[in-house]
């Protein structure tokens, strides 16, 4: 067998004959010069050999280099150009302003091999590191071997201490995350561990969108515009430290597209230290809380009762004496005592005329609708931390009377806002998000209620505030056209067995504007307020239409400039207009 048989795999033949004949050719030369005593040309030959073999070697890189550069699918669609482990893409809200944001940091790490003077390094570390403890820098300083000693340095402390030119002091650069804006909208942005995965609210909800954007240097825009959010936040915040709740919710949301434009949760927290927060600050109320959330739930009952054909808005209910159903007696926070039609019913906030309206329409279709409004499953959105209502194991003659005020059964804040959108978008039930919606996009959601069902419930809502009579007259803004639905809900005392009339959930369901065409824009604001104390300014009472209606109307009043909404000043209207309501006992 010749050498030329030896032709490595994948090589064909005939190149490999041709290379082994160059190289006995070039072996024959060197025998030839050796032969005729031209030890001179021997050498040439061999240095043009070598030339030309490196010659070849960085032609092949050359073209291997030009390949890649202009070929290559390097960096694209997730090729080689990936970003680092944990990298995270920026968050900004819908109007592009930061909310999230991958910055250099730096961790500071000791060698005393190298250190000249352990003593007074020791010394200048201490007076530079104040907050780390005195026992880790003698093991630092005092060690054998080279060692940690503080990460999440700012480049200007890192400056400060490389300005101080110790020998043995090094650094390595780490990614961290930070939030520009502190506590601001906390609970919807959350946060991340040390290596960059998302343990809370969008940077959980998100966090694959958001560790590519990432390698493409892209933002992730979220719903929330910071306008709306600032001032949600501080209403609220007012709002608490005047009626001194366990915890409060506030929501804005745009009914047509279920965006959230603001979330807020008392109390908050800062993500930049997670870790010094307690659980019941990190808390999303809004989204992993449930609540019986009382008369709001009337809102969802007379809509159904519209919707089904069992009543109009002129049908009567006779509340003039408390109604008894089976072992149980219902009665009205503040009794009028008289035959309601279906507005009444809604505006006094009759439990009588609810539970009877309930007991009409019946246990099947109360509970079908329920369901299609979305209040017996976690609310529809991103985040992970929505909650699984807590809902009637049987839906049965008590089930009815009980849930259709608000009563035997707990849903999510968010749970009831994207219910709510049903009922006032023109019929349609859609996911809540926390996603930027495209320009002129309206997703397209199942039908819940009909487009006449939601004309009147708005109507209804709007007679709510607007009239003398309804429990939310203190969340009207002039030229706004508010609506909305207090609720007051009694919290369940395992110690007394019952309702403590004591602890109450307190909130306003709150929609502007109510005029316009169904397709006009329209948004949804919730207050919840969990037991809040009543103050001598409310008479003692501590109900929705008390102490969450008018911090509602106060986020009304400063967010419709920023959402476009005009207002419709009749100045005829406004001279007629009744002064607050301050009568005791209003506002259920």
């Amino acid at each position: 067998m010749s050498l030329a048989d030896l032709a490595p795999n994948g090589v064909p033949p005939a190149a490999w004959r041709w290379l082994v004949e160059r190289v006995w050719r070039l072996e024959h030369a060197f025998e030839r010069s050796r032969a005729a005593a031209k030890p001179q040309d021997d050498t040439r030959i061999r240095i043009f050999f070598v030339l030309a073999l490196f010659g070849f070697a960085f032609l092949v890189l050359a073209l291997g280099a030009t390949r890649a550069a202009v070929f290559s699918s390097a960096g694209r669609d997730g090729g080689f150009l990936a970003a680092a482990d944990g990298a995270r893409g920026d968050l900004v809200d819908r109007n592009g302003q930061l909310l999230a944001v991958d910055l250099a940091h730096y961790a500071l790490y000791v060698d005393p091999r190298e250190v000249w003077d352990a003593k007074e390094t020791r010394r200048l570390l201490g007076a530079a590191l104040p907050q780390v403890p005195a026992k880790r820098l003698d093991k630092a300083v005092g060690g054998d071997r080279r060692s940690f000693v503080v990460g999440g340095m700012t480049p200007d402390e890192k400056d400060a201490i490389f300005d101080l030119g110790l020998p043995g002091i090094s650094f390595e650069e780490q990614e961290r995350r930070i939030y520009p804006l502190g506590p601001t909208a906390a609970h919807l942005i959350g946060f991340v561990d040390s290596g960059g995965r998302g343990l809370a609210g969008a940077e959980r909800a998100l966090d694959k969108p958001i560790r590519q954007a990432a390698a493409g240097g892209a933002v992730t825009p979220l719903s929330i515009d910071l306008r709306v959010q600032a001032v949600l936040e501080e209403e609220l915040r007012k709002a608490a430290m005047e009626y001194q709740p366990k915890g409060a919710v506030g929501i804005v949301t745009n009914v047509h597209t279920g965006e959230i434009l603001g979330l807020a949760s008392y109390p908050d927290f800062d993500p930049n230290k997670p870790g010094e927060a307690s659980d019941d600050a990190k808390l999303n109320r809004a989204a992993a809380q449930v609540y019986e959330m009382g008369s709001t739930f009337k809102a969802f009952t007379v809509a159904i009762g519209l919707d089904t054909g069992v009543a109009t808005p002129a049908s009567t209910f006779d509340a003039r004496e408390p109604y008894k159903l089976g072992y149980r007696t219902i009665h009205d926070y503040h009794a009028a005592r008289k035959i309601l039609t279906l507005v009444e019913v809604f505006q006094h906030s009759s439990n009588i005329g609810t539970a009877k309206l309930a007991e009409a329409i019946g246990a099947v279709r109360l509970s079908h609708y329920f369901a299609a409004l979305g209040l017996t499953k976690p609310a529809q959105i991103e985040l992970q931390e929505s909650a699984r209502p807590l809902t009637p194991r049987v839906w049965n003659e008590d089930a009815v009377a009980s849930t259709s005020f608000g009563h035997g059964i707990d849903v999510s804040p968010l749970a009831l806002a994207r219910a709510m959108g049903a009922l006032l978008n023109g019929g349609s039930i859609q996911p809540l998000t926390i996603r930027k919606v495209a320009a002129g996009v309206r997703p397209e959601g199942r039908r819940a209620v009909s487009e006449e069902t939601s004309r009147q419930m708005l109507q209804i809502m709007r007679a709510n505030v607007a009239d003398p009579i309804g429990s939310g007259g203190k969340a009207d803004v002039p030229g706004l056209s508010v609506g909305g639905k207090t609720g007051t809900g009694e919290k369940y005392d395992p110690a007394i067995r019952g309702y403590n009339h004591q602890r109450q959930v307190s909130s306003f369901a709150a929609v502007f504007p109510t005029d316009g065409p169904l397709e006009a824009d329209r948004y949804f604001v919730l207050i919840l307020l969990d037991e809040p104390h009543g103050t001598p300014k409310t008479f003692g009472f501590s109900t929705g239409g008390w102490v969450a209606a008018p911090a509602a109307g106060r986020v009304i009043d400063r967010i419709a400039p920023f959402l476009g909404v005009k207002r419709q000043i009749d100045p005829l209207t406004v001279a007629a207009a009744a002064p607050p309501k301050t009568t005791p006992g209003a506002g259920l």
